[in-house]
């Protein structure tokens, strides 16, 4: 080879390198490392970027939307996804709370955990359904904003109250309050994320729900495993999901919906007025659902409550997986209501819901037959096989829960919301006796055989109040 040709392959070597590689002196195997690496990054970049933009320019409202609304697939997929992180959380917290803080104590957690979802109710103040389908704004989202940190303030002073009532001390009072903050959290995130699916961007809510969810699994069960202080892993994954809400939820909503109207007292008061009926009815409805447990406490020790939250589990699968099928229906079942050609088809969709809950109800059953109770003994370190009679039970309980979550669902859609109260009440007022006379006579399966009981005491009575609703307002069309 002669000297001029060997120093132009040199030449054109060095080209190539300077191509791929940039300027410099590193080596090729060096700069490639972060070119591997970049699409990785790449989501949490932009993400980073257009926070950082918000920033500078001195609001997150006036940013461009980059997300497509109407993706029903990716709805359906991310709504999917952030349903069963929330559905699994606490039921997956239970089993490594059980391992590394014992029993005594997972069932205090489990306690708490009930507590907590019947406050949420308070923050959540029933708006949830009221906000998605306002498809006209006829109140801002300023309105819904508002409304909901009141309902949040509101509802952890009430769960701090009802602790001290109830004369909670040391670890059983500090993983009380711990459940409670997470839960305000919750149902703050709530409202940003009922405004992502009032704009038909429901796949963003769900997103965000699964963040949220996962990021405080994680932080929880880290401090579970190094420090085995239950107290600790409860304020730690309240804190975990606060971090969440303040770097995705809230800006997701604010760049990705269009600036809203200023807030106004009257708005904002419309709204606890309008969904007062729904709130009571939720709240009195978890009520009903929380019965047996609260009958248990006092009388069964604690780790009574981490069984039944355990067997609890398949009913909120089969309320979860159905939620996921009607859930994302409830903006389209409004425009389609709001055309009274349509009212058949809107009834057609209703019938094939119910259908749907029942065929879940039963695919839940079998399953659990089939290996769910194993994975339970297994996930917990417990004997769940002598429970196999009680688990058959939770599903067909959660099949009552999800029809009657959907009715409900169906009546504040039709805003008929204010006769749904009444009909908690009644059931109530069957709920204190079939409780406390079931659990002190069965212990825990007498609680699961009244929630069964009261499940169905309550589904009879929306449906019939349902049918009415319908009967009459078949009516006023004609």
């Amino acid at each position: 080879m002669d000297l001029g040709r060997f120093k132009r392959l040199a030449q054109n070597a060095r080209s190539t390198v300077t191509r791929r590689h940039g300027r410099g002196t590193a080596r090729p195997g060096a700069a490639s490392k972060p070119q591997e690496s970049r699409p990785r990054f790449q989501l949490l970049a932009q993400w980073r970027q257009r926070i950082e933009d918000a920033r500078r320019s001195g609001s997150f409202v006036d940013q461009a939307g980059q997300y497509a609304a109407g993706q029903t697939t990716r709805d359906y997929l991310c709504n999917t996804i952030g349903q069963t992180a929330a559905g699994s959380f606490f039921f997956l917290i239970s089993i490594v709370a059980t391992h590394f803080a014992g029993t005594e104590q997972a069932g205090m957690f489990s306690l708490a955990v009930t507590i907590g979802l019947l406050l949420m109710f308070v923050g959540n103040y029933g708006v949830r359904a009221y906000q998605v389908s306002d498809v006209e704004e006829m109140q801002s989202f300023n309105d819904y904003q508002i409304q909901r940190l009141i309902t949040c303030a509101g509802m952890f002073l009430i769960g701090l109250l009802y602790c001290l009532l109830r004369g909670y001390q040391g670890t059983m009072m500090f993983i009380c309050l711990g459940v409670i903050l997470f839960r305000v959290f919750d149902a703050l995130a709530d409202v940003y994320e009922g405004r992502l699916q009032q704009k038909d961007k429901l796949y963003l809510a769900g997103i965000s729900q699964t963040v949220r969810h996962i990021a405080a699994f994680i932080v929880c069960a880290l401090v579970l495993v190094i420090t085995r202080n239950l107290v600790w892993a409860c304020w730690s994954m309240a804190l975990a999901e606060a971090a969440v809400i303040l770097i995705i939820t809230l800006p997701l909503t604010l760049f990705e919906t269009e600036r809203s109207y200023p807030a106004t007292k009257r708005a904002v008061k419309e709204l606890f007025v309008q969904c007062l009926p729904v709130f009571l009815a939720l709240f009195l409805y978890n009520v009903l659902e929380s019965m047996p447990k609260f009958a248990m406490e006092g009388v069964l020790a604690y780790e009574n409550q981490l069984f039944y939250l355990a067997l609890n589990a398949t009913s909120q699968m089969v309320l979860v997986i159905s939620e996921l099928v009607f859930k994302p229906q409830l903006v389209k079942l409004a425009r389609v209501w709001a055309e009274p050609d349509q009212r058949k088809r809107f009834d057609i969709t209703v019938v094939a819901m119910f259908g749907a809950i029942v065929v879940i109800a039963g695919l839940v059953a079998l399953a659990m037959s089939l290996f769910g109770i194993r994975l339970f003994s297994f996930a917990y370190g417990l004997d769940f096989e002598k429970y196999r009679p009680l688990v058959l039970v939770m599903c067909a309980e959660g099949g009552l829960c999800a029809t009657a979550n959907l009715l409900y669902q169906i009546i504040t859609l039709l805003r008929e919301q204010q006769s749904i109260t009444k009909l908690y009440l009644i059931a109530l007022v069957f709920a204190v006796p079939v409780a406390m006379l079931l659990v002190n006579f069965s212990g825990l399966a007498g609680a699961v055989l009244a929630n069964l009981v009261i499940m169905a005491i309550l589904v009879v009575l929306l449906v019939y109040e349902y049918l009415s609703i319908r009967k009459r307002l078949a009516e006023k069309t004609w």
